[in-house]
């Protein structure tokens, strides 16, 4: 068969066949076009997932009739002015877009330069282009795509759903709306308007936030703190949410280089590497990240839609990154995420009654059983009872007649009658010696509740901590911290703790003996399947050796030989650290109490245990009063 040529029309619809993969990639190209073109508004209107029409209209610098028919020829670009592909600071620059897209569906091209007379207008259908005709239009460009992939059919049939398909372009347009929050965009589906986002001002990294807010939600906004940072060259900024913040999903990690999306794997492996501290690893956390560097540091041109990169230093963009997330991780000290407040809100409200906006809604009044009584004002709203269905049940059943209390309540309470008369502890003394409200963000300790959680006073409302979660955190960060200072201390056991294991476990802890020491666990072999545990790490305190030692057996298990206990950290240290906390149903003093809330304002990331769940949970007063209808 002899070698031939391949006409133009055919090559377009092959290159389209790599560029444009769906609706969504050609809405990319089109956007990132009009964002190179210097626009501050940009208008999406889709119908039938974008396979039927896309109109993308901006007021950016436009294009004369000449550059018009250029335009919609292959390889042709106004990006590359020194024609170095290792030189690109623009989003679009390989020229294959429009004639790619031109070749698969009818388009029409209008634009107007700014200060021109008049608009001009070209078509492209299925390859074949038309000449510059007049037109009308403001200055700019508009772009209508019809009939998308009409001239190659067995590409159409492997399209989505419209709702997929326009699922996909919402999600494209969010990306480049954070990467740009000066420019603004609206999008348009089958006649319902589902994203308006006006330009945001101010300060480039509050204009992100911004952005973010109105595209990640109001959680995200509200519990968020700044990254900044700059090494040889390279750039971070954005922001990242608090690691009680956090997702079943990577889908809210967003990442962008020199404002352009990416899904690059060494920046996903330094986000996971700077929260392995404090998340498990079915959770993800919530953040933007924009990195800013040289052209030449990076190549932009490995992947057919632009989506990957490739770094010539990857050791200095994944230091950057994970030393610029845990330096603002620390900053944030012991704050937890006020989602979990208004979770805790939600729960003590019937069929979970949260907004869609997040907002909690005002309860309704209960009513009252004295109809003297006046009625509480209405909300103008009718939510339902405050009181859960379970609790109102059990109220009606304690009004109605009760046959006589059930034996063993009766025996309790003959019991306490016979017993001598002892004083009420004076709790006015432990309340005289807690500090006051004002001087410490987690309050003063009031309680014990269920010997597991504390309840604090604060000047602003309560806070409710777990007395396990919170310990846990803050002698894992001890450990850590003496580790770095030369190793953890360790206590000699005045009896030697014999542990029984099976033996290819026995044979996993005694390989990593040495290791181990370091951290302050002094184990030998005592026969086959069995360890002899000498020293434990000091921090511990008193703790059950035997559990402690099975649970690291079976963490050395999952972790395999790979790496090193050091490299592993946060897996072995979390478990030592669980066994040494102070456990849920211990009796705590007021004063062991307040101890551990200072302890925790002192501590960083206190504010969740080592397992990604909130140490505790801050409720306002104002929130409270709205739940007992006093606001």
């Amino acid at each position: 068969m002899p070698i031939r040529m391949l006409p133009d029309t055919l090559v377009n619809r092959i290159a389209a066949g790599e560029v444009i993969e769906r609706p969504a990639a050609a809405v990319k190209e089109l956007v990132e076009n009009a964002i190179d073109a210097g626009a501050t508004r940009i208008d999406v209107v889709v119908r039938d997932g974008g396979k039927s029409l896309i109109t993308i209209t901006d007021d950016g610098c436009g294009m004369g009739p000449d550059e018009l028919a250029l335009a919609v020829e292959r390889h042709a670009t106004s990006k590359l002015p020194s024609d170095d592909l290792l030189d690109i600071r623009s989003l679009g620059f390989r020229g294959e877009a429009l004639p790619s897209i031109g070749a698969v569906s009818r388009l029409t091209l209008t634009s107007r330069p700014r200060g021109a007379d008049s608009a001009w207008a070209l078509t492209v259908d299925a390859g074949l282009k038309g000449a510059p005709q007049p037109a009308a239009l403001a200055q700019g460009t508009r772009v209508e795509v019809r009939d998308l992939f009409a001239a190659v059919p067995a590409r159409l049939k492997f399209l989505k759903a419209a709702r997929t398909e326009f699922d996909h372009i919402g999600d494209c347009i969010e990306r480049l709306a954070m990467a740009h929050p000066g420019v603004a965009f609206t999008l348009d589906g089958d006649g319902r308007s589902t994203l308006r986002l006006s330009a945001a001002q101010g300060d480039l990294l509050d204009a992100r936030l911004t952005r973010l807010g109105a595209l990640m939600g109001r959680d995200f906004q509200d519990n968020a703190v700044p990254v900044r940072a700059a090494r040889e060259g390279v750039a971070l900024a954005g922001w990242i949410g608090l690691p009680t913040l956090h997702r079943p999903t990577a889908r809210h990690q967003h990442l962008f280089v020199n404002g352009r999306p990416v899904r690059d794997k060494l920046m996903v492996g330094a986000v996971r590497a700077a929260y392995a501290d404090f998340l498990p690893r079915d959770r993800h956390p919530m953040l933007a990240l924009f990195l800013d560097l040289d052209p030449q540091e990076v190549d932009v041109n490995v992947h057919p839609a632009k989506a990957e990169v490739r770094f010539r230093d990857q050791g200095l963009v994944r230091g950057l990154i994970v030393g610029a997330l845990k330096h603002a991780l620390a900053e944030a000290g012991h704050r937890a995420s006020t989602t979990v407040g208004l979770a805790t809100l939600g729960a003590l409200r019937p069929e979970s009654g949260v907004d869609a906006d997040g907002t909690m809604p005002p309860p309704s009044p209960l009513p009252y059983r004295n109809p003297a009584q006046q009625p509480v004002p209405s909300w103008g709203g009718s939510y339902g009872s405050v009181v859960p269905r379970g609790l109102a049940d059990r109220a009606a059943a304690f009004q109605a007649p009760h046959p006589a209390p059930l034996p063993p309540l009766q025996g309790r309470l003959a019991g306490w009658q016979a017993a001598p008369a002892a004083r009420p502890p004076d709790y006015s003394v432990q309340a005289a010696a807690a500090p006051p409200l004002d001087s410490h963000p987690l309050g003063a300790a009031r309680a014990q509740v269920h010997n597991t959680y504390i309840v604090a006073q604060t000047s602003e409302g309560i806070v409710i901590v777990d007395q396990h979660a919170a310990h846990e955190r803050l002698v894992y960060e001890r450990m850590k911290t003496a580790l770095l200072e030369g190793g953890v201390k360790r206590q000699a056991l005045l009896i030697p703790e014999l542990v029984e294991l099976d033996e290819p476990s026995a044979n996993r802890l005694l390989g990593r003996a040495a290791e181990l020491a370091e951290l302050g666990l002094a184990v030998e072999g005592f026969g086959p399947g069995c360890v002899l545990v000498r020293e434990v790490p000091a921090l511990l305190g008193q703790s059950d050796v035997k559990s402690l030692v099975r649970d690291l057996a079976e963490e050395l298990a999952e972790l395999g030989d790979a790496l090193s206990l050091k490299e592993r950290l946060e897996d072995v240290c979390g478990t030592m650290a669980c066994h040494g906390s102070v456990r849920a149903g211990r009796s705590l003093s007021v004063e062991e109490m307040n101890a551990l809330l200072r302890q925790m304002e002192a501590t960083p990331h206190s504010g969740q245990c080592n397992h990604g769940r909130p140490t505790y949970v801050e409720l306002k007063l104002s929130d409270i009063e709205r739940l007992f209808g006093r606001r």
